[in-house]
């Protein structure tokens, strides 16, 4: 701080005096011009006040988490099911030998059911749609396949198809275990009409050609005439 000076003279004293009045002045600006931009900034403020309005703060939305697809469920159950339900529905012990026709083929065919129908079926009337091959399969693996691929082939509309039992030269004492299983379940399967043992050329005693409802009346009254 710079000591106070000592008048010495009136001139010291008229410089003095010119001094605090600068200073003096320079504090009125500096006042004047800080009350200028006080009311400046005022005036701003209300001007936006009224050319906005009332201002509200926004509300915040509570956000809610997007739904994640759920995984289909696998029918587990159902399936289950189903597979209980062809064990139920093809028994083991059902005497199918009182049915078949004492011929070579061991043909069987359904009530209302003419013997012609057997004989096309034998000569290949129908084309073979489809085939299952039991070889080498367990005689309940065999019922679920044979009763599963009879519902596939009836839901698509099939009418001939071929079921591969196999001959038992693999069987022990070279029994055909699947082929008289296999007689023994289509004769309890609804959706079977006719069977008979196919042709050499598909399969001969090693197979069966296998004949299935028509999914309309009319394809059912030709097959029966």
């Amino acid at each position: 701080m710079t000591p106070p000076r000592k008048v010495r003279s009136l001139q010291d004293m008229a410089a003095l005096k010119k001094t605090l009045a600068q200073a003096a002045a320079e504090v009125a600006r500096r006042e004047a011009e800080a009350l200028a931009e006080a009311a400046r900034t005022q005036r701003e403020r209300h001007l936006f006040k009224h050319t906005v309005g009332p201002v509200l703060p926004l509300r915040r939305e509570a956000t809610t988490p997007l739904a994640r697809p759920r995984a289909e469920p696998l029918p587990r159950q159902r399936e289950r099911d189903e597979a209980a339900v062809l064990r139920e529905t093809i028994s083991d012990e059902f005497d199918v030998e009182s049915l078949l026709e004492t011929d070579d083929a061991l043909s069987w065919r359904g009530d209302g059911i003419g013997p012609e129908v057997v004989r096309k079926l034998r000569r290949g009337v129908w084309a073979i749609q489809a085939q299952l091959d039991l070889h080498g399969l367990r005689r309940d693996e065999a019922r679920e396949q044979l009763a599963g691929f009879l519902r596939e082939a009836v839901r698509h509309g099939l009418r001939c198809v071929r079921v591969v039992h196999g001959k038992g030269h693999g069987s022990p004492g070279r029994e055909p275990v699947l082929k008289s299983k296999v007689k023994t379940w289509l004769v309890q399967k609804s959706e079977v009409i006719a069977f008979a043992h196919a042709r050499a050329a598909d399969g001969g005693n090693g197979a069966l050609l296998v004949l299935l409802k028509p999914s309309g009346p009319q394809q059912s009254q030709r097959a029966c005439r």
